[in-house]
């Protein structure tokens, strides 16, 4: 009889190359049935290859963005610290803002243009454009609560103030619903306050082309002129980039209208390059009309739109230019 090293050395009828080295460690190793060792190993490199492939690089990616957030927040520590032994609230606030401007200098390279418009202390009415999430007014909050050391207040949509879990935040952070006579009162205790008279409306309906979608609002206008303030316009680079909106088709546009709620599916988180643009504020005219005012604050975000804003909107763009860092628009 013919053992397997025999077998291995001979020229009829020879094994496979893999099968005879298998055999000939068999007799090394003094083990049996190394054969389904082997085929075992295949198996689990088989079912875990997507893991080894996909899963863990980018787990590895998100602990070294994870890291970098962390070392934002750790730059700050002797600020965070004060601002906790003040006041535990303001020191949350700073944490989150810290936490959220890290956020956005890792994934958008988030800039502001325009800083030094928004005033040291007093009252000033903000108006931006609203993007699908409006994540850059997050971005914007951080800023202005790190660098400034302001809390800017916030007209959300009433749908927000009844997601579970939101409470508290939307309380910590000075949103509110309205109406009209309470951001006139926010704005004369010398309070920064910010309104999208676009709202979910604007999120949803419009798109890469960055139109306006206010309708005849005009209710912002005629509480800047009630509280005697200035308008200061807003507008982000790119943020219709970084998160797209399906609700400009036939059945989402409905379904707002009707039930009031952003039932439209978005999609994206696209590390696109963000910038945030203030331009020059419009001062409070005793003179001028709520529709005159409303009018020349949409011509104002609109120049900001013509001047900043590539049309229609590309996200590869966007996003060759967040990782080149180049300014594309001048």
């Amino acid at each position: 009889m013919i053992d397997k090293n025999q077998t291995c050395g001979m020229g009829q009828d020879p094994m496979p190359y893999m099968t005879c080295l298998i055999h000939v460690l068999e007799e090394w190793f003094g083990v049996g049935q190394l054969e389904d060792y082997w085929s075992f190993a295949n198996y689990l490199l088989w079912v875990f290859t997507p893991l080894i492939l996909l899963i863990l690089p980018y787990f590895t990616i998100f602990l070294l963005y994870l890291t970098i957030i962390f070392l934002h927040i750790y730059k700050r520590k002797n600020v965070l610290k004060e601002a906790y032994s003040h006041n535990l609230w303001d020191g949350a606030r700073k944490t989150v803002a810290t936490l959220w401007d890290g956020h956005a200098a890792v994934w958008h390279g988030y800039e502001v243009h325009g800083m030094e418009k928004i005033p040291e202390e007093g009252p000033a009415l903000i108006i931006f454009y609203h993007g699908a999430i409006p994540i850059d007014f997050y971005y914007f909050m951080a800023k202005i609560f790190i660098h400034k050391g302001r809390t800017c207040r916030v007209v959300a949509d009433h749908f927000v103030f009844k997601i579970p879990g939101f409470s508290l935040l939307l309380d910590v952070f000075c949103a509110i619903h309205g109406p009209r006579e309470k951001c006139v009162e926010i704005l004369r205790s010398g309070h920064l306050l910010a309104i999208s008279p676009g709202g979910v409306r604007e999120a949803l309906i419009s798109d890469e082309t960055y139109n306006i979608v206010w309708g005849n609002r005009k209710g912002f206008a005629q509480v800047a002129i009630d509280a005697k303030v200035p308008i200061i316009p807003m507008f982000t680079q790119n943020i219709r980039e970084g998160f797209r909106s399906l609700g400009g088709t036939r059945l989402f546009r409905w379904l707002y209208e009707k039930f009031r709620y952003p039932f439209a599916p978005m999609y994206g988180g696209f590390p696109v390059k963000l910038r945030t643009y203030l331009g020059d504020p419009i001062p409070y005219d005793p003179k001028i009309t709520a529709e005159e005012l409303a009018e020349k604050t949409k011509d104002a975000v609109q120049a900001l739109i013509d001047k900043h804003q590539r049309i229609p909107g590309n996200v590869m763009s966007a996003l060759l230019e967040r990782f080149h860092n180049k300014q594309k628009i001048n």
